[in-house]
Order: structure tokens, then sequence, then C-alpha cells
């Protein structure tokens, strides 16, 4: 297993390519949890994310004979954009296998950098067996996303950064898939600052981790399914549970609710865009996951940023439906001239921006002369909304909030 001192190692290497990302208190977060909080932010990190530390400080371990003939990785998408990174720095050719459903911007992302890209397999296993192969037919060397102690090194590195900040923090957050950044980042953390609580927070649609850190002993899982695709891992890796059960302290679980929660909070009120692998922790701060005394000290990393725009696009809209900010009708009324005048005259008494409307006077279960009208409004809160409801009913208009 891997020692403080192969982590500073790490460090010396990884700052080549790496940048110092902030470290900063987090006042609004910290009056909502009752805990001062402190948040490390890894999305701000080149290529969006912590995984260039642990690909470079592999890459830069290989003999020079071992870096010439190339390394191969399997991602769909931070540990790819790392690896090709790294490789373009000590000018080696990289070939990087994505599934064949990974979006076109992340592959263009990879070969940005370089990096040749191979489409195989409709899932990242069926990707990695075909890295695996491909690499032992060409002698290349492949370069695990975590099971590996380089890589492990490499990642432990963000641990140091945080006790440049804050000494001996009581508790550190960290969100966990395969499990290779919390192991690094614990095993510099009790080096250093003991008494600091290793806390892993893995989605509860990607348990297996935590199942095997339960049952101390390694646990695979069937199947994925969760928005925070960075940690969605589905089976346990034997070489970081050892680190895990060694070194961490406790492992808790959010669901993709409260993932999405905490990627809405982090957007609006830190002015941060965090993939929902990376906002784990502040999910667990902002559902009372973590049990620590008031008052303290808590770092939460946010460990990447590259979320896909369209899965945003999905989370903003629902966070404005759940905090009461935009209200989506059906109103049933009578196909006439004027019925739809008087609901538009009517929604602007009470002050209801209109955002969407459709019309549809077809449907099969509607009575003959009643058509459907879909709208999307844009409101002021639960008072406004129930304003809006009331004055509907006052005006026998019959309608459905959809949520």
């Amino acid at each position: 297993m891997i020692t403080l001192a192969d982590i500073k190692k790490a460090h010396g290497e990884v700052q080549k390519v790496s940048v110092k990302t902030p470290f900063s208190y987090a006042p609004k977060l910290s009056e909502n949890t009752g805990f001062e909080v402190y948040l490390k932010k890894e999305n701000l990190q080149n290529t969006g994310s912590f995984k260039i530390r642990g690909a470079f400080n592999k890459i830069a371990s290989l003999s020079e004979e071992e870096r010439s003939k190339g390394v191969v990785a399997a991602s769909a998408g931070n540990h790819a954009q790392g690896v090709a990174l790294a490789a373009k720095y000590f000018k080696i050719p990289a070939t990087i296998v994505m599934p064949e459903t990974t979006p076109l911007t992340k592959v263009d992302g990879v070969k940005s950098y370089g990096a040749e890209v191979i489409l195989s397999g409709t899932n990242y296993d069926e990707a990695y067996a075909y890295a695996v192969e491909y690499a032992n037919k060409t002698g290349r060397v492949f370069v695990h996303p975590f099971a590996d102690d380089e890589v492990i090194a490499g990642q432990g590195t963000i641990a140091l950064e945080i006790l440049e900040h804050c000494e001996a923090p009581d508790a550190v957050l960290v969100p966990v898939g395969g499990g290779g950044l919390i192991s690094g980042i614990a095993v510099a953390m009790k080096a250093l600052s003991p008494k600091t609580r290793v806390i892993g927070v893995a989605a509860s649609g990607a348990p297996a981790m935590k199942l095997s850190f339960d049952a101390k002993k390694q646990i695979d899982t069937v199947k994925v399914r969760t928005i925070a695709d960075g940690i969605a891992v589905r089976d346990t890796s034997e070489k970081t549970l050892k680190y895990i059960l060694e070194y961490v302290d406790e492992m808790i679980l959010v669901d993709d609710e409260e993932i999405a929660n905490a990627i809405l909070y982090l957007l609006e009120k830190q002015k941060l865009v965090v993939e929902g692998a990376g906002a784990v922790g502040v999910a667990a701060l902002i559902h009372d996951k973590i049990e620590l005394p008031k008052g303290s000290k808590v770092v939460s990393l946010l460990s990447g940023g590259n979320i896909d725009v369209t899965m945003l696009s999905v989370i903003i809209e629902k966070g404005l439906l759940k905090s009461y900010r935009k209200m989506k009708l059906v109103v049933t009324l009578v196909d006439k001239p004027g019925s739809l005048m008087l609901l538009t005259q009517i929604l602007k008494d009470a002050q209801a921006n209109i955002v969407q409307i459709g019309y549809d006077r077809t449907s099969l279960d509607l009575k003959f002369g009643d058509a459907y009208v879909s709208i999307a409004l844009e409101t002021k809160g639960r008072e406004h909304q129930e304003l809006i409801k009331k004055m509907l009913r006052e005006n026998d208009f019959r309608f459905e909030v959809k949520h």
C-alpha cells in the first residue's frame, strides 16, 4: 500500500500539469447546515476534474521504454481526458476506448488533446474489457482509472492542498465510485491529521463500495443507475477496498434527488457548475446526512464539473418546479372564441408570466366542444401559485397541476 511519502512524491510530479484549485469558505452553506464548511474546487481543475492528477502520476512513473509504446485507457469521461492530457504532456501516443453511446462532445474533448478514440461496447464494462485486450495485444500500458497505486497516490495530492489551507478539519467528504480518490486522500489525511474523519459519499444507485464497506468484504452489484455518472461503478475494486477499510471512517449514500438538489444549490448559491459525482458531499450536507457536532470544520470535495448540458437543463427545470418558481397547468376550457383570452387575462391579473402554451382539441378523453390548454408559468413561490389556483377556481376553470 502507498504511504504519505508516495503522495508527496506524486505532488511534485502532478504540479507540472495540474493547478492548485481554489479552497474557500462557503458562508451560505455553513449557515444552512450549522457546520463551518469549506469547498475544495476540483471542478476548476485542468480538464474539469481531479482525474488528471492520478493519470499524470501514473504515466510519469513509467520508464522511458514503457512510455514510448504508448498508453491505453477505458473511460466515458473524466479519466479519458486526464490520460489524454498527460499523454500529450509526455508526447506519447494514447488510445482511449469509450462506449459507443458516448456523447460526441466527450469524444471530441478527448481528441482535442491528441488521443486516438476507439468506440467499443454499449457500456463502460464492455469498453474496459476491449481496452485491456487492446493493451495486451499492442504492449501498451493500461492506465486504470482507480485500481492502481500510482493513480491513488496522484489523487491523494488533493489532501496535501486541503491541509495547506485547513490544518486540521474535523471531516472531509469525498465522492466514492471506484474508490481511488478516497483511498489516496485517506492515506494522506490519516498520516497528517489523524483526528480528521474521512467520510465517503456514494450514490444510492451505485452502492457497491458502501455495501462492501459495511460487510467488510467485496460485494459487487448487478447494475447501476444514477445521474452521478462519474461514480457509477458497478463492481468493487479489491485494491481500493483494502485502503478504504484501513483508513476511511464512514460511508454514506445520497440519492439522485438529493444530488440534483445539490447541483442546483451550488449553481445558484455558490455560482459553481458541478457534476453529479462532485456534488454528493454537498448533497449529504444539505440533506442532514452528516452526524457531527455543530460548528465542526467540514471540507467537501467538488471532484469535477463536467456535467452534460442536457442533464443540467433537466435539473434546473425540475428545481424550478420544486421551488415553486415554475408551474405547469393543464386547463380544460370550452373551445369557443374568448375562452383562451379570459384564461390569459386571469393569469395576467395574477402577474404570472406565460413561458409556454399549447392548445389541444383532439384528445380522445375530451368532450366535444372542450379543449386542453397546457401552460408553463413563471411564478414567485408557493403563495403565488395558491393565488393562481384560487383565481382559476373562482372563474370556474377546471385544471390539473403537473409535477
